[in-house]
């Protein structure tokens, strides 16, 4: 496989781009990287998680979850910025890249799944940054274990209020995917039919949060992610008027953003 990286295993599966709903496209936005990214994978739940791995294993743990359709590639310029100074995992979702795809999804798999990592894994105080679908992952494994997650960062994340208008689950493509497609059918349904108690218990998290929006070029509603923004106690809203792929669209604003919320700092709340 080529790229910036030194890859060490297999690389994971791959297939032409395509653009989903709120599926990020992949892009080619890859810097090269001094450090070595090692590939790897662990048994959860009865399925195999693949996940990409860098920085020392004496640093704070960082977790990177993708949106709907993406993988662990869709962060390499977060990767490369965080690694001085923590060590990231960036966990391929089930039934996304390298992991299984068992053809059982949804949201409370997922967060389990994620769960299960961070406990194999014996990881604690942890950095949990989510993107879209992964930000609402994020927010559920931080309301099922607030002291598992020292920092949570949300990206565009849809709250847990049924979809308006409702999704409507395309017609599969005919070309190869780099995911399940049944993922798709899943998590529609359950973004037009949450569990009420997802909402209600944002809550409970504990972590220090940031919650980056898009703006108006973003198909999400930008006061609902304000509104999930306000439940949550510890949160600070960010816009950056990039769309709903604000990481990869705008990188450098979004890392404005991040290393100082990161570093102890509140970041203002919007950004050109």
């Amino acid at each position: 496989m080529s790229g910036p990286f030194k890859w060490r295993s297999a690389p994971l599966r791959g297939a032409p781009d395509r653009h989903i709903g709120d599926t990020p496209r992949r892009r080619s936005d890859r810097r090269s990287l001094p450090m070595v990214m090692e590939m790897s994978s662990v048994e959860v739940n009865g399925i195999g998680l693949a996940y990409a791995v860098a920085g020392d294993t004496e640093l704070p743990p960082a977790v990177l979850l993708h949106a709907l359709g993406e993988d662990s590639n869709t962060w390499t310029t977060v990767i490369e910025a965080l690694t001085p100074r923590y060590r990231v995992y960036a966990i391929d979702l089930r039934g996304h890249g390298g992991s299984s795809h068992p053809g059982d999804y949804s949201l409370e798999l997922m967060r389990s799944d994620v769960l299960g990592f961070l406990h194999t894994h014996n990881l604690k105080g942890v950095t949990l940054i989510g993107h879209s679908l992964g930000a609402a992952v994020a927010y559920l494994v931080a309301e099922a274990e607030p002291g598992l997650v020292r920092q949570l960062v949300l990206e565009e994340s849809r709250p847990p209020l049924p979809a308006t208008p409702p999704r409507v689950v395309p017609s599969k493509p005919s070309e190869p995917l780099p995911f399940d497609w049944r993922v798709l059918g899943a998590i529609a349904h359950q973004r037009n039919h949450p569990d009420p108690a997802w909402w209600e218990d944002l809550n409970l998290i504990s972590a220090r949060t940031l919650v980056v929006a898009g703006g108006t070029g973003s198909h999400l509603p930008q006061d609902q992610i304000e509104a999930l923004a306000g439940r949550i106690p510890d949160a600070t809203l960010v816009t950056i008027h990039a769309g709903h792929n604000v990481h990869s669209s705008r990188p450098d604003a979004f890392l404005v953003a991040l290393l100082p919320f990161l570093a102890g700092q509140v970041p203002g709340p919007s950004a050109s």
